[in-house]
């Protein structure tokens, strides 16, 4: 009688655990947040750090950047340098290369630059890609060799 009252209280213990899971309610998946997009809501982009260094700045810039390309692909070099500074960059701070040749045919890429703290934001914007880089500023106190244009605009 020991060993059936065992065996009972085994398939009751048994019993009960089976029956406490199935009691519990299945856990339901969730998915991530996504950021909102509505005025005032708090968002996962990165934002433009006035005063900090080019390497706070980079993610703001690759984010500008990546949207221009992706909207304009290689775009204007004026447009480029509108768009930089509707986002927030100062004017006085951007150089920009010619998207013409000197013998007046479109450009394979326009290079963009912004100095900020003593180093560089450089941008490089082709028809089908975006790429950049931190550069220490140069010594003639700009970040670009060559031919600029003037932004006089």
């Amino acid at each position: 009688m020991t060993i059936a009252l065992r065996g009972a209280g085994l398939a009751l213990i048994v019993l009960l655990s089976v029956a406490g899971c199935a009691a519990e309610p299945m856990p339901v998946p969730t998915s991530e947040p996504q950021p909102s997009r509505t005025p005032g809501a708090i968002t996962t982009d990165p934002v433009l750090r006035p005063g900090e260094s080019a390497a706070a700045n980079l993610q703001f810039f690759d984010l500008v950047g990546q949207r221009y390309q992706a909207s304009n692909g290689m775009g204007t070099s004026r447009s480029l340098v509108d768009y930089l500074v509707e986002k927030g960059f100062e004017k006085a701070d951007i150089e920009v290369t010619p998207d013409v040749t000197a013998i007046n045919i479109p450009a394979d890429a326009i290079v963009v630059s912004v100095r900020i703290k003593g180093e560089c934001l450089i941008g490089q914007f082709s028809a089908s890609a975006y790429s950049s880089a931190i550069a220490p500023l140069l010594g003639t106190g700009k970040c670009l060799v060559g031919e600029t244009l003037p932004i006089d605009w």
